[in-house]
């Protein structure tokens, strides 16, 4: 008997199907004006993250290590949405919900190596406002240029490593059910809840994956501006103590407006089970409004930022002022007894 487990053990073969249904909402009359409100918000979000990234390659006074950070985040936000919501309009809204097995696990690939990096960028300029604050002296010879560029490749490395291990894991499983999948895009949990084999790996790669996405990016950063309080609470000088605590500001909103709506959607259906298409509208929010905002933020909240754009903007204009249009009045007059 145990001889016959072995061999039918050994001889399982993995049923994948050849496309996913992408189920979305149920039972919302006027879903479309949903999507086209997202289909705004992913405009805003190109042409938001494309400014700040315009702004900060145009500014000399830009050209810092913390800016190159800043840059890293637009480009992760710019991403991560063009990873998200072109596909979940192109889904819903034309009614393609069918995907094939291979392009779902691509796009699931896509949204949460860019939502890590979104993730890990947040605790990189954490570290920035630690080294500014508690060591100002060793600053610029902390937060190089060189050191960015190291940590933004070792997040690249890292995040696709391990997220190819957490989506390649899909390949172990069997689904010989049903292929509906009830969320807006290729998610992790909704694809292995299909199973129909053990997926106890799959369930463990879920929650180390939303450890490195969300709680030790978010630990970190709560003990740096631990550190950053404690720094404050020795400045003499209050005025020098509000200068310090309003470069921290912008990076503060941008975490709150990332972190906040995950840990709310996380704790809420752990106490009380969401009706699907509320889950579904919370969940979707709250990966696609961070990146739309964070530009908006970075460009009002910071004076850098803002300095840099005024300038760039009186530029502009001098040079279109001071542009002749044509050389008439330093032409010289033309006579046929001109020597040659």
């Amino acid at each position: 008997m145990s001889s016959m487990q072995s061999n039918s053990s050994a001889n399982v073969t993995f049923v994948r199907p050849a496309t996913f249904f992408i189920n979305g909402f149920f039972n919302i009359p006027h879903a479309k004006y949903y999507y086209v409100f997202l289909s705004l918000v992913y405009v805003v979000t190109v042409l938001g993250n494309s400014f700040i990234m315009c702004i900060i390659y145009l500014a000399r006074r830009l050209h810092t290590a913390k800016y190159i950070a800043v840059f890293h985040l637009a480009f992760s936000d710019l991403c991560g949405s063009s990873a998200l919501i072109p596909k979940v309009i192109d889904t819903f809204l034309f009614e393609h919900q069918d995907i094939s097995y291979d392009a779902c696990l691509t796009n699931m690939f896509f949204v949460f190596h860019f939502m890590n990096l979104q993730s890990f960028t947040l605790l990189v300029l954490s570290y920035d406002r630690l080294v500014a604050i508690c060591f100002p002296l060793r600053y610029h010879a902390i937060v190089t240029k060189p050191a960015i560029f190291l940590i933004i490749g070792v997040m690249w490395s890292f995040s696709m490593i391990f997220f190819s291990v957490f989506v390649g894991l899909v390949n172990s499983l069997s689904f010989c059910g049903s292929n509906v999948l009830d969320s807006y895009f290729c998610d992790y949990r909704p694809v292995y809840s299909l199973a129909c084999n053990d997926n106890s790996m799959n369930i463990l790669m879920g929650k180390i994956g939303s450890s490195l996405l969300i709680f030790m990016p978010l630990i970190l950063i709560f003990i740096s501006y631990f550190c950053i309080a404690l720094a404050l609470l020795k400045i003499a000088h209050g005025v020098d103590r509000i200068k310090a605590i309003k470069t921290c500001t912008s990076h503060l909103i941008l975490v709150a407006i990332f972190y906040i709506p995950i840990l709310s959607n996380n704790i809420a259906s752990l106490k009380t089970p969401f009706d699907p298409d509320t889950r579904i509208i919370n969940n979707s929010l709250t990966q696609t409004i961070p990146p739309m905002l964070n530009p908006i933020i970075y460009t009002l909240k910071t004076e850098e930022v803002m300095q840099s754009i005024k300038e760039l903007y009186k530029r502009q204009m001098q040079d279109t002022t001071h542009k002749p249009i044509c050389n008439f009045y330093n032409a010289q007059p033309y006579s046929r007894f001109q020597p040659y």
